[in-house]
C-alpha cells in the first residue's frame, strides 16, 4: 500500500484542484488513480462526521462527456475498496441525482464538467442533506488516502475495473415533481422547442414538457460533446435559436447546459434571456420572500422592488447555499437563490398547483426556472420582461489567462485603500464609463460609475481565464463596455505576455 498522501498532496501532484463543490480539472490530470483519491477523501471525511460507514450507499451518476464513464468505474471502486455500496443512478442531470440522494440521506457523487470543454472533466460532491460547502473543502483536504500499488498501472489507470452496477431510475422521481407541480394542462396549447446538443437531461426535458401539455419539438441533437455555456453562450447557438424562431413556430426555445442544472431559455423570436434576469422572474412567480444571488447578478433585483430581502454573495452555489441557510433561520417564508448562470436553488417548499407542497432542493435546478416562466398565466416571456427594470448585464471572458497574470491585475487593482482604488477605475476605465463612485471588493473587483455603468473583474476558479461582467442601462451599453474593459485588460497586461 502506498501510505500518507493527503487529498491536499494529490491536488498538489495532479494539478487538479477544488472548484465549485468539488474537483475539477483536465482529464489527463483526471487519472484513474486521482479520482479513486477524491473520492476516498471524499468519503473519509463524511466518515468522521458520521454520515458514512461501510455498508452504506452512495449514489453516483454522471454527464456525457467521453471520459465520464471511465471516471465513474474509478470512483465506483473507490466506493467498495471503502465498504460502501456504489448506487448507478445512470446519466442524468446532477439535480434529479440531488434529488435522490437527499431523499435517501445517502452521499452522492455527480461526474460532471458542467459547461467546460470535453478535454475538462469533474466530481462533484453531495453530502446526505446538501452539497459539499466550502467550509467542508478543509476537512476533505486533509484526509490522508491509500492507494494500492496494484490497483494502478504506472500512468494511473486501474488495472481492471469492474461493471457499474444496474441503473436505479431517479429521473421518473424527478419528472413527476414538475408534473405535479404544475398539472398537466399546464403547458397545454404552448409550442416549445427544446435544443438538445449533448445535454445529460435533453430527452426529460422534452418528456416532462410532453407531460405539462406542451407541443415539443427536438432540436439540434448532438452526439459529440457541445459545451454549451449558459453564462457565456456562444454566437453559434445565439444564430441557431434565432434561425430556429424565425418560422414564426415557437412560443419559446428551451435548453441547459451539459449536466442540465443551468437553464436556458429564448423568447418567440429565439433571444437568450441572461440568467441573472430568468433567475428574477422565477423568484417573483414563487413569490419569494428572500432572495439570495451572487455579487454579479444583475441589480434590476433590488431595483424590482418586488421582494422583502436580498442577499449578495460571492460566485458559486456553496455561497449561495450558506446565505440561503442563513436567511431560512430568520423565518423567511420563502428563500430561494440564483446564479447569473441561470441555476436556481430552491431553499424552501412551495405550494404546488394541486394544493400540494413541492419540497425543497437547495442546488442548481434548470427545469424549475424554465417552467415557471412558460407557465405563468398571465404573461409571455416578453410580457413578463417588460416588468423589470432595463438594466442589462454581458459577460465574457479572456482565455488564457494564466494564474501569474491573473495575480499582477489584481494586485494592481487592490492597491492601496478605498479611494485610491476608486480612482484607480476612473483612469483606467474612465474614458467611457465615466467617473467610479463606489468599489465592491465582495469577489473580484465590481465598480460602479456615475453613469450607472458596473465593471467587475473576476478571476475564474475553474480555468485560467479572466472573467469580466458588465452592467448597464441598454443592452449595447453593456456589450460595448464589457468589450473596452477587456481591451484595457489586454493593453495593461497582455501585449507581451506570455500565453501560458
Amino acid at each position: 500500500m502506498l501510505a500518507g498522501i493527503s487529498v491536499k498532496e494529490l491536488m498538489v501532484e495532479c494539478g487538479v484542484a477544488f472548484g465549485t463543490s468539488g474537483a475539477r480539472g483536465e482529464v489527463t490530470a483526471m487519472t484513474d488513480r486521482v479520482c479513486y483519491g477524491y473520492t476516498q477523501g471524499f468519503l473519509s471525511y463524511l466518515a468522521e462526521q458520521g454520515e458514512f460507514s461501510p455498508g452504506g450507499r452512495v449514489a453516483i451518476a454522471g454527464d456525457l462527456r467521453p471520459s465520464t464513464p471511465r471516471i465513474l468505474a474509478a470512483c465506483a471502486r473507490a466506493i467498495r475498496d471503502l465498504g460502501g455500496l456504489p448506487v448507478f443512478c445512470g446519466y442524468v442531470p446532477t439535480p434529479a441525482l440531488a434529488l435522490f440522494s437527499f431523499a435517501e440521506s445517502i452521499p452522492s457523487l455527480m461526474v460532471t464538467g458542467s459547461h467546460i470543454p470535453a478535454d475538462r472533466n469533474g466530481i462533484k460532491f453531495y453530502r446526505p442533506t446538501g452539497e459539499v460547502l466550502k467550509t467542508d473543502e478543509a476537512g476533505m483536504s486533509r484526509q490522508v488516502l491509500a492507494l494500492p500499488v496494484d490497483t494502478f498501472t504506472q500512468d494511473g489507470a486501474l488495472v481492471s475495473s469492474e461493471a457499474l452496477p444496474p441503473i436505479t431510475d431517479v429521473e421518473g422521481a424527478y419528472a413527476q415533481r414538475y408534473l405535479d407541480h404544475f398539472g398537466t394542462a399546464a403547458l397545454a396549447g404552448k409550442r416549445i422547442g427544446v435544443y438538445q446538443h449533448s445535454a445529460v437531461g435533453r430527452d426529460l426535458l422534452a418528456k416532462v414538457l410532453l407531460g405539462l401539455g406542451a407541443e415539443v419539438t427536438l432540436l439540434g441533437r448532438s452526439e459529440t460533446f457541445v459545451p454549451v455555456d449558459t453564462e457565456a453562450i456562444r454566437p453559434a447557438d445565439v444564430d441557431l435559436a434565432r434561425e430556429w424562431a424565425n418560422g414564426g413556430q415557437f412560443d419559446a426555445i428551451v435548453s441547459t447546459d451539459g449536466d442540465s442544472d443551468r437553464p436556458l431559455l429564448a423568447d418567440q423570436h429565439g433571444t437568450w434571456l441572461r440568467g441573472d434576469v430568468l433567475g428574477i422572474l422565477c423568484a417573483a412567480r414563487i413569490g419569494a420572500a428572500s432572495v439570495v444571488t451572487p455579487v454579479s447578478s444583475n441589480t434590476a433585483l433590488e431595483m424590482s422592488g418586488r421582494f422583502a430581502r436580498c442577499r449578495r454573495t460571492r460566485i458559486g452555489s456553496p455561497y449561495v447555499i450558506a446565505a440561503m441557510m442563513e436567511e431560512q433561520q430568520t423565518g423567511s417564508p420563502i428563500v430561494c437563490g440564483y446564479e447569473a448562470n441561470g441555476g436556481f436553488l430552491l431553499g424552501t417548499d412551495i405550494p404546488g398547483a394541486d394544493g400540494s407542497m413541492t419540497r425543497a432542493l437547495p442546488t442548481r435546478d434548470a427545469f424549475l426556472p424554465i417552467l415557471l416562466v412558460l407557465t405563468d398565466p398571465e404573461a409571455s416571456i416578453t410580457e413578463q420582461l417588460s416588468a423589470l427594470p432595463k438594466r442589462f448585464t454581458f459577460s465574457e471572458r479572456l482565455t488564457p489567462f494564466p494564474a501569474a497574470l491573473s495575480k499582477r491585475l489584481f494586485d494592481m487593482l487592490l492597491a492601496g485603500g478605498s479611494d485610491e482604488q476608486v480612482a484607480l477605475q476612473t483612469l483606467l476605465f474612465g474614458h467611457f464609463g465615466g467617473e467610479a463612485q463606489s468599489i465592491d471588493l465582495t469577489d473580484g473587483v465590481r465598480a460602479t460609475f456615475a453613469s450607472g455603468l458596473v465593471i467587475h473583474l473576476r478571476g475564474s476558479g475553474n480555468a485560467p481565464e479572466l472573467r469580466c461582467y458588465t452592467e448597464a442601462d441598454t443592452e449595447g451599453g453593456a456589450r460595448d463596455a464589457n468589450g473596452l474593459a477587456l481591451g484595457v485588460v489586454r493593453a495593461m497586461l497582455l501585449e507581451d505576455a506570455p500565453t501560458a
